[in-house]
């Protein structure tokens, strides 16, 4: 798949420890994800913070790449850095952020390939978005941007765009394409797991609503 599958990310190591500037180039060609999501008023915002963040944790390795060469060694050393303010500060808030966009990515594009839909409207997918709305981001947005965000389900593409639209809009058979995706995320998913987990081990999750 040419949009997910550019730089894929490595293989978790047995360590799980996740070095920071291989995990930045990964991540760094998926924001363009949410263009092919339509809803602009709801996605463009989602696809400026993603860039934002990952811009953001970037600095803060090229500072100093040796001491921020995992992402576990960042949040390790601004909590020691940032005392009280942490983990409410850096490129540990930013991390905290991307993984919540990242994981709205990854539960989309797995309930695609599980299949999920809606019998009488098979090809459309609000009911891939609304699962992953609801288990990476809904818990942190306020009344207004829920409200934003189910009302945006109306101008999502048809399911048969959106894997169109991650080909770059090359004609490929549906079935090689869910494949691609599943390659994705045969690699991203322990990623993010791990990451999740480390936030929770370090108990640097924060549950404020943007």
């Amino acid at each position: 798949m040419a949009l997910l599958l550019e730089h894929e990310f490595k293989v978790l190591p047995a360590d799980k420890q996740i070095e920071t500037e291989p995990f930045l180039d990964a991540v760094a060609h998926l924001p363009p994800f949410f263009d092919c999501l339509g809803a602009t008023l709801v996605y463009a915002p989602i696809k400026a913070d993603l860039t934002g963040n990952i811009k953001k944790i970037r600095a803060v390795y090229d500072s100093n790449p040796t001491k921020f060469k995992t992402l576990q060694n960042i949040l390790e050393v601004e909590k020691e850095m940032h005392g009280a303010a942490w983990p409410k500060v850096g490129a540990t808030l930013a991390l905290m952020w991307l993984k919540r966009g990242l994981k709205f990515m990854q539960v989309l594009l797995q309930s695609l390939c599980d299949g999920e839909r809606d019998e009488e409207n098979p090809n459309l997918i609000q009911v891939n978005a609304a699962k992953a709305y609801e288990m990476a981001l809904k818990k942190y947005h306020g009344w207004v941007l829920q409200k934003l965000f189910m009302g945006s389900s109306f101008a999502l593409p048809y399911r048969s765009d959106l894997l169109r639209a991650l080909e770059k809009g090359q004609e490929v058979k549906e079935e090689e394409t869910l494949e691609k995706i599943h390659q994705f995320l045969q690699r991203a998913t322990p990623v993010l797991d791990t990451i999740y987990e480390m936030y929770i081990k370090m108990n640097a999750e924060l549950n404020y609503k943007a």
